[in-house]
């Protein structure tokens, strides 16, 4: 996705062995979670460790930690990730979803960027875990001459687990830049006019093409320790206030709407109501046989919405005797979407480009 047509050149008055430089621009590098490189055990394991060795993502004590995680989380999980990596796998591209759509999102991005600003910015994207790494895109910008970098993990609500890792694995990869660029870094956007917005025509277009309508919409946000929530994380606020102004935005009142939390892990405590959980207690208690579900957090469909949300969270609302369950994609590159996400980058270009 870089851009680096202007070929480097020296500095105006340097000296002939003066090394070139490349013409400054404004880079855009755009962040997500991470992908494994493939579904078997080594990949899987590699991908799982760099995840889960991650202070933000599981605070507990390395010294309790990493042994557990070494000697028993990772001789069992990389078997069942990677198949449920495999019943969603992208087998034409050879690689994940999130990967897939994380490509496509980049490129009308950058159309995007190029129509308003011209060979001012260049766009590319980067994983906080796996590839390509946030390192290596921020060498290769800096090599192309980006003297600015506006870094914009893909996460509408802030949590520590997600945008701020992004942020410090930005940060650490600027450290090792010698001439380090200018950097900017996206504030959440889980109240933006636009993206609530294309949220409401995703629900809307959804509910048009179906015969019955669903008794009551589910919007499933991945979860997070409550702990976090107690020690000052914004993220269960921010993905409350979501779902309330999408309500306000469709025009529905409380019976038809619901906030939940899916992928638990570990022990302790976290945001509730579970989503695995819920889905249940409405099918047997409030009776709903036809529910569907969405998922405002998540940028792209990956392996927690499409394996997760559209298997097991279905699998346990038609056990409990749920009859019609719909799973609702996530924005992806839907131009709703990417006119949400440019508009926020543009506005957090201010004084950068003309």
């Amino acid at each position: 996705m870089l851009d680096a047509t202007k070929e480097a050149t020296r500095p105006v008055h340097a000296p002939t062995d003066h090394p070139k430089v490349p013409a400054a621009k404004v880079g855009i590098l755009l962040a997500n979670l991470g992908t494994p490189d493939n579904y078997d055990y080594w990949s899987m394991r590699r991908y799982l460790n760099e995840f889960l060795s991650d202070r933000r993502v599981i605070d507990y004590s390395p010294w309790l930690w990493q042994p557990l995680l070494q000697l028993v989380i990772l001789t069992k999980r990389p078997f069942s990730s990677g198949q449920n990596y495999k019943s969603i796998w992208n087998e034409e591209q050879g690689e994940s979803p999130l990967m897939t759509i994380t490509k496509a999102q980049t490129a009308k991005i950058a159309a995007k960027m190029s129509e308003d600003y011209g060979d001012q910015v260049m766009v590319d994207f980067c994983m906080r875990y796996g590839n390509p790494s946030t390192k290596s895109k921020v060498r290769a910008m800096v090599e192309a001459g980006c003297r600015k970098i506006l870094f914009f993990p893909l996460y509408p609500h802030y949590a520590g687990a997600t945008s701020a890792t992004a942020n410090d694995q930005f940060f650490r990869a600027l450290m090792d830049e010698k001439w380090q660029p200018t950097a900017r870094v996206v504030d959440p956007y889980f109240a933006h006019p636009l993206y609530i917005e294309a949220l409401a025509q995703s629900i809307e277009r959804a509910y048009a093409t179906m015969e019955k309508k669903p008794e009551i919409l589910v919007c499933s946000y991945h979860g997070v320790p409550k702990r976090y929530l107690m020690e000052g994380d914004p993220y269960h606020c921010q993905c409350q206030k979501t779902t309330r102004l999408l309500k306000e935005r469709l025009g529905w009142d409380d019976t038809q709407i619901t906030t939940t939390f899916q992928s638990r892990f570990g022990p302790e405590e976290w945001l509730k109501p579970y989503t695995v959980e819920e889905v249940a207690r409405l099918a047997e208690e409030d009776g709903k046989k036809h529910i569907a579900v969405c998922a405002p957090a998540f940028s792209a469909d990956c392996i927690e919405t499409l394996e997760e949300i559209n298997e097991e969270i279905k699998e346990s609302f038609e056990e409990a005797g749920g009859e019609h369950f719909t799973y609702i994609p996530c924005l992806n590159d839907d131009d709703a979407h990417i006119e949400a996400l440019s508009a926020v980058i543009s506005e957090n270009l201010g004084g950068w480009v003309k």
